[in-house]
């Protein structure tokens, strides 16, 4: 999932020195509530990109609000192991046809009961390719995604450019009854349940969908979900400063420990920190890369610091883009020119790892050092390698960045390192919004490299590889394609047993990192902290509040 907010996951690094008042939304001391005279637990989140649907959420600040809104088939622990939520089971004898049975008892916001049919219309309306839904390449493994997915003459994914779909539903889909449907995949995949908790595979309930099979006009500004917490207000993207959410006292799981829920988006860290130490905003996930210094003194107990499954990356298109973002030598030239230990140290006070691999160590898999040379700070090699393969004809580097989620301090020194190394020109250019540079990167209009983050949907090696390297991935935005590496997930997949399948996704990883589309430069931490008014918070390697389970102080 593409990371969004703050310093959280890839935000995370030094804030905007923009002034306080500058631009934050949700200044001041909210008596704003998210059900009837509830003072709601307020949570900082950036902008969400898209209207609050699951299948067209692919950001962690959108993907915090679905979450609270909807649940489904798998969740998971502590350990990150995936356990069954609304499943009652998740069959297979071959790893291709599965059968998935669910619970009794789950409702509706609107009191429908919740049915294998809504699980079987939501996955195919997010499958369809016209649909336009940002997490539609998690169907790909399905029977029948090509059909509603065609790949355009030039050999390129795209439902804007690709002939119109010969299929509207996946073939693979079965409804066999209210609690039972059936799943036919493209290959054999032992790790399909382990997506299954993701938001792209969220159900959808009959109410979401007009007669002609198309979401209601208004389904994404107040969604009917089947979670702990439910619409208290319809929100407008682009407008509203905040997101209400009252307590859905019919939830199967129990209720949730507070009335209300209110997202607060912020265009600016330094505002929302400032928010959170005068008692006016009550939980930030990730805080600004200058405040972490001294947030564990001023909050103490109420500081949050632990591992994330976060990595931080600089993306270059190489297809369209400029001439250094095209050639893997010069890419590898730019990575050997960062000096990931400094910056992880300075920046972030220590509270980043540099990066060595493109799979985070929190997922089996991670190996130590696996990006080897082109990882390591080694300015002289760089130079060398740069000059060899046309660097000194380069005028310009571009590094892109969204503001609202605190990477000025990073990027800046990244881009110090590079014209000191290097010996070329640097601009860093901020995107107010990180909602604006996904729009922009999804439409190839943006230039030279870019910041971007990754954290993961699901604890598998093989989600830190397909969405972002592999051929039409939907967070390929580097417009990367290997027939290779697409073999070896594929292998990987269809492995009899994990550590076998592993081999394969290492493979795959290190042709990633070979031809490094995206360089990875640190993996994150979870710098969290939250306010009096609040107490029981907890962050899972998702970056997501346990929101069910927080409590008024």
């Amino acid at each position: 999932m593409r990371v969004t907010r703050g310093v959280k996951l890839a935000a995370g690094t030094a804030l905007l020195a923009l002034a306080v008042a500058a631009c934050g939304g949700g200044g001041g001391d909210s008596k704003e509530s998210g059900s009837a005279g509830a003072q709601p637990v307020r949570v900082q989140i950036a902008e969400p990109q898209n209207d609050l649907i699951p299948g067209n959420t692919a950001e962690t600040s959108g993907s915090e609000v679905v979450s609270a809104l909807f649940i489904g088939l798998m969740s998971y622990d502590d350990n990150k192991k995936p356990v069954n939520r609304i499943a009652e089971s998740i069959e297979s004898t071959d790893q291709v046809n599965w059968t998935i049975k669910i619970k009794d008892g789950y409702t509706w916001h609107d009191g429908t009961p919740v049915t294998a049919q809504n699980f079987v219309d939501a996955w195919n309306f997010t499958a369809y390719g016209p649909n336009l839904q940002q997490n539609n390449y998690f169907y790909s493994v399905v029977k029948g995604y090509d059909e509603m997915n065609p790949a355009d003459p030039d050999g390129e994914e795209g439902p804007k450019e690709a002939p119109e779909p010969s299929a509207k539903t996946l073939s693979g889909l079965n409804v066999v009854d209210d609690k039972t449907f059936t799943v036919e995949l493209t290959h054999p995949f032992s790790g399909f349940p382990t997506m299954l908790g993701y938001v792209a595979f969220y159900p959808l309930p009959k109410a979401a969908f007009g007669a002609d099979g198309k979401l209601t006009a208004d389904y994404g500004a107040n969604p009917i979900g089947n979670g702990p917490f439910k619409m208290s207000k319809p929100y407008k993207r682009g407008t509203d400063q905040t997101i209400d959410l009252a307590r859905n006292d019919s939830f199967k799981e129990g209720q949730a420990k507070v009335d209300a829920v209110q997202f607060k988006i912020y265009t600016d860290l330094n505002t929302a920190y400032n928010d959170l130490r005068a008692g006016n905003l009550d939980i930030m996930d990730q805080l600004p890369a200058e405040a972490i210094g001294g947030a564990k003194a001023e909050f103490g107990d109420r500081y949050i610091e632990q591992p994330s499954s976060g990595v931080g990356w600089i993306g270059f298109n190489v297809k369209t883009g400029a001439s250094y973002s095209k050639n893997p030598e010069l890419r590898k030239a730019i990575s050997m020119s960062i000096d990931r230990k400094t910056i992880t140290e300075t920046v972030f006070s220590g509270t980043r790892v540099p990066a060595d691999d493109q799979i985070s160590p929190v997922v089996a898999g991670y190996r130590k050092g696996a990006c080897g040379e082109a990882c390591t700070y080694d300015p002289a090699k760089a130079k060398e390698l740069w000059d060899a393969n046309g660097g000194k004809d380069v005028k310009t580097i571009n590094l892109n960045y969204n503001a609202d989620g605190g990477h000025k301090e990073w990027i800046e020194a990244l881009a110090n390192n590079l014209r000191t190394n290097l010996q070329v020109e640097v601009q860093a250019k901020p995107y107010e919004k990180f909602a604006d540079i996904l729009n922009d990167l999804e439409k190839g209009k943006v230039p030279g490299g870019f910041r971007m983050a990754w954290i993961m949907d699901y604890p598998s090696p093989e989600n830190y590889l397909r969405p972002i390297f592999a051929t039409g991935g939907s967070s390929n935005y580097v417009k990367y394609s290997n027939k290779e590496f697409d073999e070896l997930l594929k292998k990987g997949d269809s492995a009899a047993t994990f550590d076998e399948g592993l081999k394969y996704y290492q493979q795959a990883d290190d042709i990633a990192l070979r031809d490094l589309a995206y360089v990875p430069i640190y993996f994150y931490t979870t710098n969290g902290a939250y306010s009096t008014h609040v107490k029981n918070i907890k962050i899972d390697p998702f970056e997501h509040i346990d929101l069910f389970n927080v409590e008024r102080a």
